[in-house]
């Protein structure tokens, strides 16, 4: 649960004297040995302290975020980034992503924070998504059970990623403490690594307020925290084409390229009084691509070898799939592009998938 919002307490003056600074009562063990009434000051005034420098906004802050040990360090989240349209959105995304994969545990997440840091819902998460049981505990309740079963799933979260090149910016303590910057880092990346059927949004970053104590004073720093790029970058495509270049240089050609593209699709499609107009949807399914090979190579294909009304993700992915096997089956090199891209309504995969189609059967009546 949250902690509870802290109340502004009634400063005394005639129990602080003037030359005694915050930072000054924190520099050793007296702030801890307070008697409640001036913990309590104290805490209200290092949220002033912290605040200060980003005045007028006002930073979130637990009571025990102001009770740091020596070269100890806190971080939250600027509020005006939780307040960022994109990062709200990031959120929405991921959390309706873990309760769609974990539907069927009758799970349901509402807090990234409170729902995972114990590592319960993780372990499902994972379980579901690689399709693999965890040797650990079901029900912890001790804090160092929590950390133990998060060691466990995190250890087999990062023999997944790490062969990948992923960077590991999480671990059991910044999880385990509530630490959202961290828990994003580790949903993007096994959303990413296990091509969720979701659109992150790109670019995502945020504000972070740095809160660290050296020799006895608190000191404050602001850093920009990147959580998504794009697709692309984060999926480790790394080898550039035409398409690449396009897209990044020359976008006012990229109607014309889509036009090409979808007169060519037409022209066959048009038999089965079919007809595209919009690219990156409707392939999605992986249906028209599935009867557009069956008409470029001139064969009939079995309707059960396909969902003609696909309805799940997987349905579509399998789709999609089916359609790459009967390109290799004609001769063309296994697409470049991954099924769920296709899918996931990635234009750019779209257009390489479809402009090989192109290049090899564009003189096809």
């Amino acid at each position: 649960m949250s902690a509870q919002p802290l109340r502004s307490p009634t400063l005394r003056p005639h129990r602080m004297k003037k030359e005694e600074s915050f930072l000054g009562k924190l520099g050793g063990t007296l702030a801890r040995k307070k008697k409640a009434k001036e913990v309590s000051d104290l805490q209200e005034e290092g949220k002033n302290a912290i605040n200060a420098p980003m005045n007028p906004s006002t930073v979130d802050i637990h009571p025990e975020d102001t009770l740091l040990e020596e070269n100890e360090e806190r971080t939250m989240i600027d509020p005006n980034s939780k307040e960022d349209p994109k990062f709200k959105e990031l959120i929405k995304v991921l959390i309706d992503w873990i309760n769609d994969v974990l539907v069927e545990e009758r799970i349901i997440v509402k807090q990234l924070e409170e729902d995972l840091y114990d590592g319960q819902v993780l372990q499902k998460l994972l379980e579901k998504l690689a399709d693999h049981k965890l040797n650990v505990a079901e029900v912890t309740q001790s804090e160092i059970g929590q950390k133990q079963k998060l060691q466990t799933v995190l250890e087999a979260v990062h023999d997944l990623l790490r062969p990948h090149g992923w960077a590991i910016k999480w671990n059991v303590d910044s999880i385990h403490g509530k630490n959202l910057i961290s828990i994003l880092h580790l949903l993007v990346a096994l959303a990413m690594h296990f091509r969720a059927p979701i659109r992150l949004p790109e670019h995502v970053s945020v504000q972070v307020v740095v809160v660290r104590k050296r020799e006895g004073l608190l000191q404050t720093t602001h850093v920009s925290e990147e959580l998504t790029t794009t697709t692309e970058v984060a999926t480790f495509s790394s080898e550039r084409d035409a398409f690449d270049t396009l897209f990044d240089h020359a976008p006012d050609k990229l109607s014309v390229v889509k036009k090409s593209l979808i007169t060519f699709v037409n022209k066959h499609l048009n038999k089965l009084n079919l007809e595209v107009t919009e690219l990156e949807t409707q392939f999605a399914d992986g249906v028209y691509l599935v009867l557009l090979m069956g008409l470029l190579e001139d064969y009939f294909v079995p309707l059960h070898n396909f969902y003609l009304t696909p309805e799940s993700f997987d349905q579509k992915v399998h789709n999609v799939s089916f359609a790459f096997e009967l390109m290799q089956d004609g001769g063309l090199k296994k697409p470049k592009a991954r099924p769920e891209d296709v899918v996931n309504l990635d234009l750019k995969s779209t257009l390489r998938v479809l402009y090989n189609l192109f290049t090899k059967y564009k003189n096809v009546e």
